[in-house]
């Protein structure tokens, strides 16, 4: 779709006030609150990755890719022409470019390479920005990204692999992985019997010698199956272990992985998630038999945080397309952004994003981190996070939706693809009830991640007496029983007050201001755009708008 020099002269009337196209913009540069929680969080040296990877994604040629990889999604293509089984899904060339782009820039192990601290933010960073272009190439990105923790509890078995893995370039065409340039790592957790109970699966694994075993079973949730391995959770005699399972099986010969169907899904429409059954698959055990989810939960962990970074990326591009249209567009003598109306809702998306990019890049940092107060921390607040941002996505992107007027509802602008896309990280890697019951277990089992979050919050103690007070009741709950019945509203107070410390402590001063007088002290609307009397609500608009326009 060029959009070089349209023609605005049509029969029966001139083409005007209309807003120029969103391309071409550095998608880091021109985003304060990241580039300051960035650099911040991970020191001056994620700058210049970010840098690169944010006038890629903006550019108009990348941005197209993304629309185009959602406009033609893959199909599922069981059997070649002669009747054989492949089991392979079929991308538009789009969603291999964009593969090739996210791994190019090493969004993918980012973490592992870096040799000083940051690699998880710059990781985070980089995931976030991309996402802006194309969410859906991010769920194979990310697994990749995170299942080398688990890789390494075998490194025996794995060593090839992470070899492949750090340090690879994308190579989508099924080969055994020793000529491939490098390998992405999917994951088989659910079935359909127990989704997130994962002790209710029935995938048996049946011992062939060694740490070789043959899997019997089925998933019903296997995301992207185009991966070269997967993680997956199956019953051996010593209980639920897990194991990664090849495509293609140490015979050469393609592994007995039979995709069932690809998932008709609301959004992420470029990313190919299916049903499979494994039908004498074979799989090498990680780890010990009976510790399977001990192993498995750390890639887990690692996909948490890039849900974070994912909802970040989801609300950022529908906040700079919003930002970008009422910049360019007059009604009644001045444009919408100098309308007070339009501009209070602009700065009130703004505290939303500012607030966001913040927590997200302090909890990346966290995973950086060494000592056990950081994995801790880690542990507690990519909990809170993920339950918080995910949660508020939806309405901020539908808000930014409707700064387009009528437009923003018409599948030719992004705004329908990052709506569908926004309540996807709530449900993925955990849903809000599961997430806010494992935020009560850490509490109550791991006393340093208490500990690692109230002296974070303390950090700010003294900036804002309204966050002071906030903390005290908090602290006063904490003293007390917390039942399940409670723990969404726990999650909430806890991560409203983390991120209003990080605004306090490092935040300009009208943006911690009005984050903490609306979202904690309580004087604010229903909706977005009723900020308090008193907020700064032009200091704090000109953040989103000063670097959109030039």
């Amino acid at each position: 779709m060029p959009r070089h020099a349209p023609s605005t002269q049509l029969e029966t009337h001139e083409v005007f006030n209309q807003p120029p196209a969103f391309i071409g913009h550095n998608l880091f540069d021109t985003d304060r609150a990241m580039c300051e929680a960035a650099v911040r969080e991970g020191g001056d040296w994620v700058g210049e990755p970010l840098s690169k990877l944010g006038a890629v994604a903006g550019s108009e040629a990348v941005l197209e890719l993304g629309d185009l990889a959602n406009r033609h999604p893959p199909e599922l293509v069981p059997f070649d022409r002669y009747g054989q089984r492949i089991d392979e899904a079929r991308f538009h060339p789009s969603y291999h470019q964009l593969m090739g782009v996210a791994m190019d820039h090493h969004i993918h192990d980012i973490a592992w390479t870096a040799d000083r601290p940051g690699g998880h933010v710059a990781h985070a960073g980089l995931l976030a920005l991309m996402t802006q272009a194309e969410a859906g190439v991010l769920c194979p990105i990310s697994m990749t990204y995170a299942a080398v923790p688990a890789l390494r509890h075998q490194p025996d078995i794995t060593g090839p692999w992470l070899e492949k893995l750090i340090g690879g370039t994308y190579d989508g065409p099924l080969g055994p992985i020793a000529g491939k340039r490098g390998v992405t790592v999917g994951m088989a957790m659910t079935e359909k019997q127990g989704g997130s109970d994962v002790r209710a699966n029935t995938t048996r694994a049946h011992p062939l010698g060694g740490r070789l075993y043959r899997l019997v079973g089925h998933k019903w949730f296997c995301s992207a199956p185009m991966s070269d391995g997967f993680l997956t959770l199956a019953y051996a005699e010593g209980g639920l272990s897990c194991f990664l399972v090849p495509r293609i099986a140490p015979d050469g010969s393609r592994n007995g992985i039979q995709v069932m169907r690809l998932k008709d899904k609301l959004g992420n429409k470029s990313n190919a998630s299916s049903e499979i059954e494994y039908h004498d698959a074979v799989a090498w055990l990680l780890g010990e038999e009976g510790r399977g989810v001990s192993v498995i939960i750390d890639m887990v962990h690692h996909t948490r945080l890039d849900t974070m970074a994912g909802t970040l990326g989801i609300m950022r591009r529908p906040l700079a397309e919003a930002v970008n249209h009422v910049a360019g567009r007059r009604v009644f003598q001045k444009t919408l952004a100098d309308q007070p109306a339009m501009r209070a809702v602009i700065a009130d998306l703004g505290l939303e994003y500012e607030a966001a990019a913040a927590l997200t890049m302090r909890v990346a940092r966290a995973f950086d981190g060494e000592a056990e107060s950081d994995r801790a921390f880690a542990r507690l607040a990519v909990a809170l996070g993920k339950y918080w941002l995910t949660k508020r996505c939806p309405n901020f992107v539908y808000e930014c939706m409707e700064c387009h007027g009528g437009v923003g509802y018409v599948e030719e602008t992004p705004l329908p693809r990052y709506f569908r896309e926004s309540p996807l990280n709530a449900i993925w890697e955990g849903s809000g009830n599961v997430i806010a019951l494992d935020v009560l277990r850490t509490l109550r089992k791991e006393p340093a991640a208490m500990d690692s979050f109230v002296a974070e919050i303390a950090l700010a103690r003294g900036g804002d007496r309204r966050l002071d007070a906030a903390a005290g009741r908090l602290a006063d709950r904490f003293a007390g029983p917390a039942g399940e019945s409670d723990a969404r509203r726990l999650v909430e107070d806890m991560a409203v007050l983390l991120q209003g410390s990080l605004l306090v402590r490092h935040g300009p001063e009208a943006v911690a201001d009005g984050f903490v007088a609306s979202r904690i002290g309580g004087d604010w609307g229903r909706c977005f755009g009723t900020l308090p009397a008193g907020a700064d609500i032009d200091a704090i608009a000109r953040r989103q708008i000063e670097p959109l326009a030039g």
